[in-house]
């Protein structure tokens, strides 16, 4: 049995060598095994705001909560903040608001992941990596249609294009993957920012080997050397 209070993890995240600020939130819940991470969208004054929104809303998950009903409270809280920025765009009548996530609670030696938009999970599991999310956004249908692979369509003209994101529409789907855990996995949750100069060999490379303790660092200063014209957000969970 795999022991939730022994699980470490490494977050970080990095404004980038272009941008003026860090639309993009993190947030790590190790009592509670929920990390997130969120890439906002809309320009500074929103995408800031979109993404904390988020991170705050899931944080104050009542953390006295069963696992199953920890679970729902992750999706209840994305939904609830998707409202609350579809309210906040009207109000301002400024156009769009709205964040990618990717949020992944780890229980009972299985994990469940829920996510909107192309911010992504990563499984390293006996020294391979596995994308297990799937991006929302116009070059995934190329990808799953076998014309390119991910790492081509980072480099598509349309790979920020995204089809889903919280606080956009006025319905939020958000995709679910669960799966058991085994020892040893370790988990890769990240912005765009980190895997539009990052190819899969790289990021495989990059984190098979690396202690936790500077994991994080190690995949920001390959975005960095890579141009870092986005903001870079990466939270590694390694399962004991």
């Amino acid at each position: 049995m795999i022991n939730a209070h022994r699980i470490r993890f490494n977050a970080k995240s990095h404004i980038g060598l272009i941008r003026k600020v860090n639309e993009d939130s993190i947030l790590a819940l190790p009592q509670q095994g929920i990390w997130v991470v969120s890439d906002g969208m809309g320009g500074h004054a929103a995408g800031d705001y979109a993404s904390r929104l988020i991170a705050d809303t899931i944080a104050m998950i009542d953390d006295n909560l069963e696992p199953a009903d920890r679970m729902r409270a992750v999706r209840t809280a994305i939904q609830q903040a998707h409202q609350i920025i579809v309210a906040e765009a009207e109000a301002r009548g400024t156009g769009t608001i709205g964040a990618t996530v990717v949020a992944m609670m780890v229980a009972n030696g299985h994990f469940v992941v829920f996510w909107a938009g192309d911010s992504r999970l990563y499984r390293l599991r006996d020294g391979h990596i596995e994308m297990l999310t799937s991006d929302h956004s116009v070059v995934a249908d190329l990808v799953h249609a076998g014309q390119m692979t991910w790492d081509e369509a980072e480099q598509h003209p349309q790979s920020n294009a995204i089809t889903r994101a919280v606080g956009v529409g006025d319905e939020l789907e958000l995709d679910k993957i669960r799966g058991e855990l085994m020892s040893g996995d370790r988990f890769l949750l990240c912005s765009d920012g980190l895997t539009k100069y990052a190819t899969f060999q790289m990021l495989e490379d990059a984190i098979r080997d690396a202690p936790i303790e500077t994991v994080s660092e190690k995949l920001i200063q390959i975005a960095l050397a890579g141009g870092g014209a986005d903001n870079i957000s990466v939270i590694v969970v390694d399962i004991p």
